[in-house]
């Protein structure tokens, strides 16, 4: 089970070792990774440090949502193979 409070968008790359993450539902959560089970875990615990981050210095925190998503996806400009 994965277990995340906001929804993820993990992107492919040309590079098969490096993967791009953000949530849309976090405003300027953002991180890399060099598979999707490490992006994953890389943003299980960022979320939790951004979260705290934003609490910190007074900046709103959006609620966490019910139903979030895991999307993966190739990032843009990546062409698909032939």
């Amino acid at each position: 089970m994965i277990s995340l409070p906001y929804s993820l968008v993990i992107e492919a790359t040309e590079d098969p070792s490096f993967f791009g993450f953000y949530s849309n539902d976090l405003e300027g959560f953002t991180g890399i990774g060099n598979s999707v089970d490490d992006c994953l875990y890389k943003a299980r615990w960022g979320m939790e440090e951004h979260v705290a981050l934003l609490r910190e210095h007074n900046l709103p925190v959006p609620p966490p949502v019910a139903d979030p998503r895991v999307v993966i996806q190739n990032s843009k400009g990546v062409s698909p193979a032939a």
